[in-house]
């Protein structure tokens, strides 16, 4: 997880911009890169828990930022690459559909709601409804999550590195949570199912792409049943509702 740090090409003070000052400025960088070219680096400064923060973010840039912020961090972002040292409020990448978004420290309820794209990750825990009515990307936390884990979602990928709380999967549908420690209940519907070996392999690519350290074998899948009895049944996994 520790990388050395990088000489930034452009940094911006966001203590006093308003959201449109802080996109104008951003939209100014020119923001080619190629094959030798990574996109150019911004440093954020100037955090101080603001709500919204990088909302809408739709530049492809890379940036890097140290300290908190408040609640609906990144929500909605498209194609930026955002590793931010520090912890968020509630709402963090809500309705992301693209992109990037590493985040050190913890999170609060709904991370990655609504969702559709990307990855988002978060190396501490995070609150309750982590996922909740995500459409598509994937979600990591490498520590614990609170209660009704991926509430409603309808794809995408959730993995827990630590425990979840109650009624984990309440509502999933074709969504594959992968749990390393323990769940305090599974919703109604929602079984633990063995990790097949292509399972396996997926996970392990998908822990590598989010910088997320751990064996992919000390994890299991957190299904809906009629998923499982349609697997053991030879029916694959075509069937576009498990509920």
């Amino acid at each position: 997880m520790t990388k050395e740090p990088q000489q930034p090409d452009h940094s911006i003070d966001i203590s006093q911009m308003s959201d449109a000052e802080l996109h104008a400025a951003l939209q100014s960088i020119p923001c080619q890169s190629g094959e030798d070219k990574p996109a150019p680096l911004v440093e954020l400064t100037g955090l101080k828990g603001q709500h919204s923060a990088m909302m809408r973010c739709e530049t492809p840039l890379r940036f890097q930022a140290t300290g908190d912020l408040g609640d609906y961090a990144f929500a909605f972002c498209r194609d930026a690459d955002i590793r931010l040292d520090g912890n968020v409020g509630h709402g963090a990448g809500d309705g992301m559909s693209g992109g990037v978004v590493l985040i050190t420290g913890n999170a609060g309820c709904g991370l990655g709601s609504a969702m559709t794209g990307g990855t988002l990750a978060v190396y501490g825990s995070a609150g309750d409804r982590v996922g909740s009515a995500m459409r598509g990307g994937s979600i990591f936390v490498r520590g614990s999550v609170g209660d009704d884990t991926g509430a409603g979602a309808l794809g995408g990928t959730i993995v827990v590195g630590g425990d979840a709380g109650k009624r984990l999967g309440d509502g999933l549908n074709n969504v594959t949570v992968f749990l390393r420690g323990k769940a305090k209940s599974l919703a109604p519907g929602v079984i633990e199912a063995p990790l097949r070996k292509r399972e396996e392999v997926r996970l392990g690519l998908l822990l590598m792409g989010a910088s997320i350290r751990g064996s992919a074998s000390e994890f299991r899948r957190i299904i809906p049943k009629a998923r499982l009895d349609a697997e053991e049944a030879g029916a694959g996994e075509i069937r576009p509702n498990w509920r």
